[in-house]
């Protein structure tokens, strides 16, 4: 297994103001304090990603590849896995451009944060009925 989608959906409190981290949450609330949340209502967690998946994930030198997709439009952002990830938490699913480690975290030293993301999706994300498919994948 070197691919897996999730689907979530947008909120009328999305900022994509965070400079450093992007996050999806199993949550279907979102407060104004949640500037690095970009979907709500995550239909898969870390918790319960394959075993697989995960043990590519924490292989050393795996190459993390995320695709945010609403209808034709599309970001990339690349990132990369590490041995000492968790991968453990039931609600969310974090992205970050530096190199911290929690159970939260999927990924590590990425090249995009919520801020980085085009207007385009996240002005489409602020709509609730907006739906996000997230495609992840793996090489090692």
């Amino acid at each position: 297994m070197n691919q897996i989608s999730i689907t979530c959906h947008g909120h009328e409190n999305i900022l994509s103001t965070h400079k450093s981290t992007l996050e999806f949450t199993t949550d279907s609330f979102l407060t104004s304090t949640g500037d690095c949340i970009i979907g709500v209502k995550s239909s898969l967690n870390l918790r319960n990603l394959p075993d697989e998946f995960k043990d590519k994930i924490r292989s050393e030198n795996s190459r993390i590849r995320i695709i945010l997709q609403i209808g034709e439009k599309k970001e990339e952002i690349n990132g990369f896995g590490h041995s000492s990830l968790q991968l453990s938490d039931s609600r969310a699913i974090i992205v970050r451009k530096s190199s911290f480690v929690c159970p939260k975290t999927l990924a590590i030293n990425a090249d995009k944060a919520a801020c980085d993301i085009s207007t385009d999706i996240i002005n489409l994300l602020k709509n609730p009925k907006t739906e996000l498919k997230v495609s992840i994948s793996v090489e090692v």
